[in-house]
């Protein structure tokens, strides 16, 4: 048992509680049971040092099995470790957690930036609502509170481990990094022009909050592509501002839910629109070669076999469609993949789509390319890929080709003949509901999102009267 506090190892935590020294070190001091044990359930590496009192527990085995070193020491020492009159329970040392601003990965579209946030409860506890509400991340301004206070770390409770995080960078240069990214800048302010219970956080957005005090100053506000407020019932100012982060991050998390829900009934309303024209004309044909059969040529009994056939076809398709969008929209999408030759499936989806004797051809240019893929999704998105362009290009065939760079596939469909502005495209991927236009309602969006769920994308380009669709996934062998 260590008893003095001058022992190397407790001189050295006990010095990371100055900041200098956490700046040099880049290590900060973990504490309480609860921090320790998110530390600890983060792999090996995440706790280096672990200092505790009384005879081994479950918490301090669990460390030991991560590779932390242990050591057990006095009270009088812990509580010069833990810093309080009355320690919470174990003292960690772990490195710091903090990533560039520009590595930061803004996948579900929300991130807290902290202005001039001096009170560390208040950065804590707006971690801890960041991480519950799943932020993608947390930006420290450079005039804030740092993060690795251990009032921080404390308040947080263990969420530091959680979110992702990035510091020492000026706000308005945050705001622009973000910016350039895509993402929305949404100053918080009690006298904003926008309610956030009637704005749109369906868009990518980081939400800035100010100083306790102070707030946000003029040019932090106008850096912002729209200052939003917190709409408050009664005579009260405003909220404190790890109240008023929470409401914010909320309303984002709500919003995010509600809008897959929304989107998915978007889509089963427009799926089945999209099954009916199908369905009808089958039963027309069933109905046809029920009725008719013996008055009906060999060659009009083909052609409408094809028809039912080609129907057939396109209803399995779209039924396709709507599964796979149903398990992205709630989180339980799997993929399969196996070696896939992709000229012989585009082949296969060209045939398919000529027993329809007025569907343009689908031919394909280039060397083939084998790639480990999922091929029923990738068929259901190229086939989507090859109906669009026919709704939305006009001229000449449908063209296909491939390639492959490293581990990643890259699939082109394109046609001539496009009305379409490069301003427009984006919106095709947008599920449609029946009435709103030609073309598919559902293809497109669901082509995309299970190619970002894979860890592809599925885009579009015009350019010089050609609209053309490019799908990217990951290609790597199993």
């Amino acid at each position: 048992m260590i008893t003095s506090a001058n022992n190397r190892k407790v001189a050295q935590a006990v010095g990371l509680r100055k900041r200098s020294v956490r700046e040099r070190d880049r290590r900060f001091l973990v504490e309480g049971p609860t921090s320790v044990e998110e530390a600890i359930g983060e792999g090996p590496g995440r706790l280096e040092t672990l200092f505790h009192t009384g005879p081994p527990d479950a918490l301090v085995e669990r460390a030991r099995r991560v590779g932390a070193s242990v050591f057990r020491v006095s009270e009088a020492v812990m509580r010069r470790l833990a810093g309080t009159v009355t320690p919470a329970g174990p003292v960690g040392v772990a490195p710091f957690l903090d990533v560039p601003l520009g590595s930061l990965a803004v996948e579900r579209g929300c991130v807290a930036v902290l202005h001039a946030l001096r009170d560390p409860g208040n950065a804590g506890a707006l971690i801890r609502s960041a991480d519950a509400a799943g932020a993608d991340a947390v930006v420290f301004g450079d005039t804030s509170v740092d993060p690795y206070n251990p009032k921080v770390v404390r308040a947080s409770a263990g969420s530091l481990f959680h979110v992702p995080m990035a510091r020492g960078v000026s706000t308005l240069e945050a705001l622009e990094t973000l910016r350039e990214r895509g993402v929305r800048v949404l100053a918080t302010d009690p006298d904003g022009e926008d309610d956030l219970f009637y704005l749109d956080l369906s868009i990518p957005s980081a939400f800035v909050f100010g100083n306790e005090a102070r707030g946000l100053p003029a040019e932090v506000a106008a850096a912002a592509d729209a200052t939003v407020r917190v709409p408050t019932a009664g005579p009260v100012e405003s909220l404190n501002v790890a109240a008023a982060a929470t409401v914010v991050l909320f309303e984002w998390a709500r919003q995010r839910r509600e809008g897959r829900r929304a989107a998915l009934e978007t889509l089963i309303a427009a799926a089945a629109h999209d099954i009916r024209s199908p369905l009808t004309a089958m039963k027309g044909f069933g109905f046809a070669l029920q009725r008719r059969w013996e008055q009906m040529t060999e060659e009009q009994r083909s052609t409408m076999l094809a028809g039912i056939l080609h129907d057939t076809d396109r209803m399995d398709a779209i039924v396709k469609q709507l599964v796979d969008a149903a398990r992205v929209v709630s989180g339980n999408f799997e993929i399969f993949p196996e070696e896939v030759a992709v000229r012989a499936l585009v082949e296969d989806l060209g045939h398919m789509l000529s027993r329809d004797p007025e569907h343009p051809g689908v031919v394909w240019e280039g060397p083939d390319v084998v790639v480990f893929v999922d091929r029923d999704r990738l068929r259901t998105t190229l086939y989507a890929f090859v109906e669009s362009v026919v709704w939305w290009a006009r001229e000449g065939p449908v063209h296909v080709s491939a390639s492959k760079g490293g581990e990643r596939l890259r699939v082109r469909v394109r046609r001539a003949g496009t009305e379409l502005e490069p301003g427009e495209i984006e919106r095709l991927f947008e599920p449609r509901r029946p009435g709103t236009g030609a073309g598919s309602k559902i293809g497109l969006f669901v082509a995309r999102g299970v190619a970002e769920a894979q860890g592809g994308s599925a885009t579009a380009e015009v350019r010089g009267g050609e609209l053309a669709f490019v799908l990217d996934l990951p290609a790597k062998r199993p």
